[in-house]
């Protein structure tokens, strides 16, 4: 009895101070980012230099160095519209979605290799009905959270603390956060290839008019998802209703 109290208390031992060192790594990287002279070189100006002279293996390092920057919580807005006036609306959409896929897996697999033991030692049996809801609906769970927008970085980790399956998780990212991320590169960039052409009677065509309207439509998809799924939600109460009376 002894050897098995020792055992579990190894566990949670081990558990917690997996789960420090995960508070440690996102308090120093939010210090360094933040608070520290890395980030003068973290503008959208030095970024664009750094690409820019890296010429032909500019979109492989873009990719890399977005992907690190999601998981040191560098801020996603920032990132992806620096692809896409680098790289155009469509080049820019593309090497965004990598680079936040990548990311996404990345600091998943941190919060999940560090954090989960020790969120699960918490997990009692009001919250254990939850935890195990996320399991079996991780695909559908994962992709509300991408179509309102919920924080990225933020997001990113803490699904890794829950019991979700990374196939659901994944999935669930990669379709969730396509609209957006098309609408905002597409408005970027095609503004800045307007820009760059000097042909200043472009901002008054079609095509940026029609990246503006995407732009600003975005904006309301997280109120549209909420008020279909409360509709949704709606509907079934009364379905329940009906079928108890």
């Amino acid at each position: 009895m002894n050897e098995r109290a020792g055992m579990k208390q190894g566990i949670r031992s081990k558990a917690l101070i997996k789960a420090l060192v995960l508070v440690v790594f996102i308090a120093l990287a939010v210090y360094v980012v933040r608070f520290t002279p890395v980030k003068e070189y973290l503008t959208a100006q030095a970024l664009s230099r750094f690409l820019e002279g890296a010429g032909i293996w500019a979109p492989i390092v873009y990719v890399f160095f977005y992907a690190v920057g999601v998981s040191l919580f560098l801020p996603g807005t920032l990132l992806t519209g620096l692809g896409a006036a680098i790289f155009g609306p469509y080049w820019g959409f593309a090497y965004v979605w990598v680079g936040a896929m990548l990311g996404a897996s990345t600091a998943f697999f941190i919060g999940r290799t560090l954090g989960r033991e020790f969120a699960a030692s918490l997990v009692g049996d009001r919250l254990g009905k939850y935890d195990k809801a996320i399991e079996r609906n991780g695909f559908a769970t994962t992709l509300y959270l991408r179509l309102i927008y919920f924080p990225f970085t933020a997001m990113n980790f803490g699904m890794g603390l829950t019991r979700v399956r990374f196939r659901d998780y994944i999935a669930g990212t990669g379709l969730g956060i396509i609209v957006g991320t098309f609408l905002f590169t597409f408005f970027i960039g095609t503004v800045k290839e307007v820009w760059a052409s000097g042909d200043w009677g472009g901002l008054i065509s079609f095509k940026v008019f029609f990246s503006l309207g995407l732009f600003v439509f975005s904006f309301f998809i997280p109120r549209i998802i909420k008020r279909v799924r409360g509709e949704i939600g709606e509907s079934s109460r009364h379905g329940e209703e009906k079928t108890i009376s």
